[in-house]
């Protein structure tokens, strides 16, 4: 798999650099909007909460875009950090396709 070496712009990044700071979104007003608590939108900001497929499906609905883009950056992002840990490369790097020769 070739991939970047170069880390993806975060989640959390995008939703309050491309999304929150333009439409003059505070935490507080995002959160109302997609019926959470502010919390949990804080926690979409820091990065400490990954974007579940009912996220995705809730940030969709509130921006008026797709739930697949809010996703795909979940998952540019969980593929870099897998291919960037050590430890997970290690385990990647066992595996055998099937079919190989043993």
């Amino acid at each position: 798999m070739l991939m970047t070496k170069r880390k993806p712009v975060s989640v959390g990044e995008i939703l309050v650099e491309e999304f929150m700071q333009p439409m003059g979104l505070t935490q507080t007003a995002l959160a109302a909007a997609m019926g959470v608590p502010r919390k949990h939108v804080n926690e979409l900001c820091m990065n400490r909460r990954g974007i579940t497929a009912a996220t995705a499906l809730i940030l969709a609905r509130v921006f008026g875009n797709s739930p697949d883009f809010w996703l795909n950056l979940q998952r540019r992002n969980d593929l870099w950090e897998a291919m960037n840990n050590p430890r997970e490369r290690k385990r990647i790097a066992r595996a055998r396709p099937l079919g190989a020769a043993a």
